[in-house]
């Protein structure tokens, strides 16, 4: 409605773009999900080669506050960032695309253009395409050129990420993928392989995201940042061959949740707590494709603990991994939750007082 009444609109990363682009090396990271932790192994890969590189965005500062403070900057970007997104990078990379957000994009496919509005430009800058991005149909069409790509790491190099991703806080099959990506957008913008290593050995687990505490002999592990079926299904596999209770559900945005039931069972799903409102189609789901888990109907996130507490000899490890957002999502009776980090801090301290 401003724009129609030729009020002028703009971001704080436009103005960032507008202010302080020229004359400085931008790398920017999107993606449905491991933008985060690909971006901060670029900042920390960069420092550990001897560059001076800064992280902005979504982690790191907020774009106008990082200002001109470094040569290299590494950006991490989400769709509502990238659709307006008025200058184009020097180094552009995409994880992976699955359907999120699409409440506030109106649909899927606007989400998708708005997401890769990052790399569908006339400028050939490089572009770095993570496994969930490399063979997607939208993703190389916005590329226009494959010879944009930026080439997977020669095997003596990706050996070597392994190696260092095996010894790291980075863990499950995902965050390799995420560092092998991330080594490759660092090398491309001046890194060196030693400083690679050495930047996943300083990486540090993000808060909310697959953060583990054992509490009593059992794993508590805070996902809360995880809004889509498809970051729970990167939760199980992390936690593959565990007895696993699960918490899931949250705000609803219509997204199919019947592939994850099917996933459950195999994964080592013994105990499924289902939360408002989302929970409700998760649980027929789940009573379809699994009938020997157990489904637990919980109207708040307390009310779900207590009831694993009841049942704490079926499992050594609770995920909680919702697949939806926290909006209008309960602790208890009076409390809603303001957003997932608050969501991730109350399943923490609600582990430490009932199972403690």
């Amino acid at each position: 409605m401003a724009r129609e009444a030729g009020i002028a609109v703009t971001s704080n990363l436009n103005l960032w773009g507008k202010t302080y682009r020229d004359g400085r090396k931008v790398i920017a990271i999107t993606g449905t999900k491991g933008k985060s932790t690909t971006a901060t192994l670029v900042h920390l890969m960069l420092v550990e080669s001897g560059l001076d590189a800064g992280l902005a965005g979504n982690v790191g500062v907020a774009p106008l506050e990082i200002a001109d403070r470094h040569p290299i900057i590494v950006f991490e970007l989400s769709s509502y960032q990238t659709a307006d997104m008025a200058f184009s990078p020097d180094i552009a990379a995409v994880t992976n695309l699955s359907p999120e957000h699409t409440d506030w994009h109106r649909d899927v496919e606007r989400y998708y253009a708005d997401k890769l509005n990052l790399i569908d430009r006339d400028t050939p800058f490089p572009v770095a395409l993570g496994r969930g991005a490399h063979d997607h149909p939208l993703v190389l069409a916005a590329l226009r050129d494959k010879s944009r790509l930026i080439p997977p790491l020669a095997p003596f190099l990706a050996d070597r990420v392994a190696s260092a991703v095996a010894r790291s806080k980075l863990k499950g099959e995902h965050n390799l993928d995420n560092a092998r990506l991330a080594a490759a957008i660092a090398l491309k913008a001046g890194g060196d392989i030693e400083g690679v290593v050495r930047g996943i050995q300083r990486f540090e687990p993000l808060p909310h995201r697959l953060e583990a505490h054992e509490i009593a002999g059992i794993t508590f592990v805070d996902d809360s940042i995880s809004t889509t079926p498809e970051a729970t299904k990167v939760a199980l596999a992390a936690y593959d061959g565990q007895r696993i209770a699960l918490i899931a559900g949250g705000h609803e945005r219509q997204q199919d949740y019947r592939e994850l039931a099917g996933l459950l069972e195999p994964h080592g799903v013994a105990v499924l707590v289902c939360l408002p409102v989302t929970g409700d189609r998760l649980a027929t789901a789940t009573y379809a494709a699994a009938p020997d888990i157990e489904v637990l109907e919980a109207a708040t996130l307390e009310a779900g603990m207590q009831a694993l507490h009841a049942r704490r000899d079926r499992f050594d490890t609770v995920i909680l991994s919702p697949a939806a957002p926290s909006y209008g999502q309960k602790r208890d009776e009076i409390t809603v939750f303001k957003n997932f980090e608050e969501r991730g801090t109350a399943f923490i301290a609600l582990a430490k007082s009932l199972f403690g």
